[in-house]
């Protein structure tokens, strides 16, 4: 276990390296920011002055060079435009997209498993072919209209939830948060639900699709044959085989609704990371996308050595790296 481990931080480490020259590469060879930065009476003087302060004057690949070394020391880099270190806006509006993502995650599950479980087991009935095709409505429509249309029914006409913004906090366990406190539900419970929706279609594909092939395997039907209850064999049986399979998607979806809720925090107006990255895209703030890039790709390793681990603990018969764990 310990060996995986460590082989998994090198790769991550790699990888993260990767990620870091393609990004810098691709970030700082496109636009000037200092154009978008100085006023637009500058004088030649004065915008190469800033070149300079912002080390754009040097060949990208001393550039990169030292934000290299910047990054081992955990600096990535400071903001053009907020005068900051990147890291310290990034985790200002961390908490806010981790909540939202959290949330939509879970909703997906509450929504999408038991309804994936029915359709699975009543698999060609009308029940299933109502929800196959309530999954394929939510699958299809896109994420920003769905956005509106839930923000013109229950925050325009019925006044039911805020429309955006993030409500009050409070404080669980040292940590700021939205989640402990009447005002934050309020305010998060339509965009985790837009966001959940896409997520919550996959779950029931996947799980009907897992389902319907369990109930029709051998051992189903040697439990059936032995007069184990229907649902029994749905739940001990059926489902339990269905999640390593499940745990696959479900880990890579968490990543996506943490790092790629970016349509959903603009339309909440969501105070969250993806807003920031917007924000930073159109005034070129160039160390902030790239960082903002980095913590995407570092969750997405984190989740997947997550995800694996959780492997082992459903089927112990799955090893890491093909020896004990």
């Amino acid at each position: 276990m310990a060996a995986y481990l460590v082989r998994r931080l090198a790769q991550a480490v790699f990888v993260l390296l990767l990620v870091s020259f393609l990004v810098f590469m691709g970030v700082y060879a496109i636009g000037d920011p200092v154009q978008m930065l100085v006023p637009p009476d500058a004088t030649a003087a004065e915008v190469e002055r800033a070149r300079v302060a912002l080390g754009l004057d040097q060949p990208i690949l001393v550039q990169y060079w030292l934000y290299l070394t910047g990054l081992f020391q955990g600096d990535l880099g400071t903001s053009f435009v907020y005068n900051q270190p990147t890291i310290d806006l990034v985790l200002q509006r961390l908490p806010a997209t981790v909540e939202l993502g959290l949330a939509a995650f879970v909703m997906s599950l509450v929504i999408g498993l038991p309804l994936g479980l029915i359709a699975g087991y009543r698999a060609g009935s009308m029940t299933d072919d109502g929800i196959m095709n309530g999954s394929i409505f939510a699958y299809s429509l896109p994420n920003f209209w769905q956005g509106l249309l839930l923000i013109l029914l229950f925050a325009v006409q019925l006044r039911w939830f805020p429309s955006g913004g993030r409500g009050d906090t409070g404080t669980f366990l040292g940590i700021e948060t939205s989640l402990v406190t009447a005002s934050g539900w309020s305010h998060i419970f339509l965009p985790a639900f837009n966001l959940a929706l896409f997520n919550a279609a996959m779950v029931i594909r996947l799980t009907r699709a897992q389902v319907q092939g369990a109930m029709n395997s051998e051992y189903v039907r040697y439990a059936r044959a032995k007069g184990v209850p229907e649902g029994r064999i749905l739940m001990r049986h059926a489902f339990r085989n269905v999640l390593i399979p499940l745990v696959t998607v479900l880990g890579l979806e968490l990543g996506n609704l943490l790092a790629y809720g970016i349509i959903t925090e603009t339309v909440f107006n969501w105070p969250g990371m993806g807003q920031l990255l917007i924000n930073s895209i159109n005034v070129v703030d160039r160390p902030v996308i790239v960082g903002y890039l980095l913590i995407v790709v570092a969750m997405f390793v984190v989740i997947n050595l997550l995800v694996d681990i959780t492997y082992t603990l459903l089927d112990p018969r799955i090893r890491l790296g093909g020896k004990p764990a």
